[in-house]
């Protein structure tokens, strides 16, 4: 395969695969524009609820790439039953979990919004922000998990239409609510509620007309499911962290800082996440190409994936920078939360390039179905974000850009640990950059891959070879030539 057909197998998936990754982000930039319009006091409380609530969508974000690995390798391998009862398992554990994670909202709302700093009439709002918000967690839960059985049949056209079906109705709702019906914030959580019911009843429908439908699950397909959601959630909650701290930080900083961190950080999140899209490829032909016992081709997809994705990330750098100028109007008319929004735009636009390289390597990752790894990374990243977090809080002076730059070494600090993964995979020097590493061929050998995913239990590991016994014979040529010849 050359370099354009590949480019065009990966577009194929990416391209697609950008309104479904942007779904749930949109539907928060959404009840940004409308809820900013309605004062401070609503968007700061949007800002608190919102936060908790997309650490909540995180943490079963396994339901969607868990099984996308899952289905992706055993089709690949032609077992379509396992394949079935896999992405049947993830509806199981989605409706479950999803489930018991909207009553803990509900019964901690309270707390978890005063523990991100909420007070006073902001608390009031983001209190029954989230508890309104919290009946729509087993749907989006619902539309994790067909998401991943869809995109594990490199099926993103189908999650692409529902994301934008979905995505108009509730623009067109909270409209209606906030403004037609004068809701306020409420009629915004009940909109966006609505629409992610909606969703998840499209992707049961979509499922059900896959190739490999859903099938009832056994033990075994629930217990690895579970597995690989502990190893994930873990990840995703060191993963949390950091937004959870950043709005924290945000809100001590004052209620003009609040509302511009909640723009800057929507408008910054949605471009990024556009950069997820090539993660989808990058973790679907991984596991497909291992599967299928081709490392080297699952090798050249990751090489090149990392390219695109460096490139895109500088672009929506320069697109983030021009967009601080004039889009914080869109969002409200308080010139404070203006100005404040498109100075942290400023400074985010810096880190764009570096989000892309960890998100696209995020994808890689999953594609070799090594979790430990991603949990160790993003554990480890922290590091990287802690010191600067503390001065900010320190230093108010700091205010917003402070707070960018230090999720702009946080986001360093995972590339730099995820590509030293990657390159591992492979046998690579661990000094070399993962996407300029073209000159060193991969070392794993193909009968690795296709002697390991028979095996239960199997976590898309390829080994390298075997260390080869040095020779004797380059020494002695060696040694021949530096002899002198006898006249």
């Amino acid at each position: 395969m050359n370099s354009r057909e590949l480019d065009r197998r990966i577009a194929a998936l990416a391209l697609p695969a950008l309104g479904a990754i942007a779904a749930e982000p949109a539907y928060t930039l959404a009840d940004t524009a409308i809820v900013g319009h309605l004062g401070r006091t609503p968007l700061g409380a949007l800002a608190i609820a919102s936060t908790a609530l997309t650490t909540t969508a995180w943490l079963a974000i396994f339901l969607s790439t868990a099984t996308t690995s899952a289905v992706a390798g055993l089709a690949a391998a032609r077992a379509a039953n396992r394949a079935g009862r896999s992405a049947g398992a993830a509806y199981l554990v989605a409706a479950a979990g999803g489930i018991m994670v909207a009553v803990v909202v509900a019964v901690a709302a309270p707390w978890v919004a005063e523990l991100l700093g909420a007070r006073q009439d902001v608390l009031a709002g983001a209190v029954g922000y989230l508890r309104a918000s919290a009946v729509g967690i087993p749907f989006l839960y619902l539309s994790y998990a067909g998401n991943g059985h869809l995109i594990g049949l490199a099926d993103t056209r189908t999650p692409l239409r529902i994301a934008v079906s979905a995505n108009v109705l509730n623009v067109a709702l909270e409209v209606l609510l906030v403004y037609g019906l004068h809701l306020g914030l409420l009629g915004s959580a009940w909109g966006t509620v609505i629409a992610q019911a909606a969703a998840a009843a499209w992707y049961g429908a979509a499922s059900r007309r896959a190739a490999v439908r859903p099938r009832r699950p056994g033990r075994a397909e629930v217990t690895a499911l579970l597995r690989d959601g502990h190893q994930l959630s873990v990840r995703t909650i060191a993963l949390g962290v950091v937004p959870l701290t950043t709005t924290a930080i945000a809100a001590r900083l004052g209620p003009v800082a609040l509302g511009g961190q909640q723009i800057a950080m929507r408008v910054w999140y949605l471009l990024a996440l556009l950069l997820d899209a090539l993660a989808v490829p990058a973790q679907v032909y991984v596991s497909s190409s291992l599967g299928a016992g081709h490392p080297d081709q699952a090798h050249r997809v990751g090489r090149r994936c990392l390219r695109l994705g460096l490139i895109a990330g500088i672009g929506l750098g320069v697109v983030t920078a021009g967009l601080a100028f004039w889009v914080p109007a869109l969002f409200t008319a308080d010139t404070g939360i203006r100005h404040a929004a498109t100075a942290a735009l400023l400074v985010a636009a810096l880190t764009q390039p570096m989000a892309a390289l960890a998100f696209v390597l995020d994808g890689l990752i999953l594609g070799i179905s090594d979790y430990v790894a991603m949990r160790r990374a993003m554990i480890l990243a922290i590091a990287a974000y802690v010191p600067v977090a503390a001065l900010v809080l320190a230093f108010h002076g700091l205010g917003l850009p402070g707070v960018w730059v230090a999720l702009g070494l946080w986001l360093a600090a995972r590339a730099a640990l995820l590509g030293r993964r990657w390159q591992a995979q492979f046998g690579l020097p661990a000094a070399s950059l993962p996407f300029l590493s073209w000159s060193h061929p991969p070392r794993a050998r193909p009968c690795d891959a296709r002697a390991a995913v028979s095996r239960p239990g199997w976590r898309g590991r390829v080994r390298g070879p075997a260390a080869a016994r040095p020779s004797r014979r380059p020494a002695a040529a060696a040694a021949a030539r530096r002899r002198p010849r006898r006249r």
